[in-house]
């Protein structure tokens, strides 16, 4: 399940919008294991992974979390950080050591408010990558519990 090529912040954003962004980031590293943030909890930053696997997983009642998409080298990790309520709508987990930037939603947030044209842009990247990540959850959960699978009907 792979992103599609605007996933990557280097391709979706003009370079003068990702050099402002990426003044803000951080490098973080995470082992093996470490989640990241579960859903339902509040969504107060993301992450570009520079390297590493991060897989996102999907509550489902009575059973174990289902595995929507595995994410790698310089893909977004969140989205909810960007719309009202700041809620997480997946959970993520590192399948591996991962090193990312991490960028604090509220600052990035009051970037995009104070230049529309950077709002714009971001609202794009992540709208992209917002509706490829519900297609694929779609896709994965109708693969995993409808009666004949039939993630493919597109």
């Amino acid at each position: 399940m792979n992103a599609p090529p605007t996933a990557s912040m280097l391709r979706a954003l003009p370079a003068e919008h990702r050099h402002r962004i990426m003044r803000t980031a951080r490098e973080v590293s995470f082992p093996q294991g470490t989640r990241l943030f579960e859903e339902g909890g509040r969504a107060d930053r993301f992450w570009v992974i520079r390297t590493g696997t991060v897989e996102l997983d999907m509550r489902v009642p009575g059973r174990q979390p289902a595995v929507i998409e595995i994410l790698g080298h310089n893909e977004l990790i969140g989205w909810s950080w960007l719309f009202t309520p700041y809620i997480w709508h997946m959970g993520a987990e590192a399948t591996s050591p991962v090193r990312a930037y991490e960028f604090d939603a509220t600052m990035v947030r009051s970037m995009c408010n104070d230049d529309p044209a950077l709002g714009f842009s971001v609202a794009q990247w992540v709208g992209d990558v917002l509706a490829h990540r519900l297609c694929a959850a779609r896709t994965r959960l109708l693969d995993l519990y409808a009666p004949y699978g039939s993630g493919s009907l597109m």
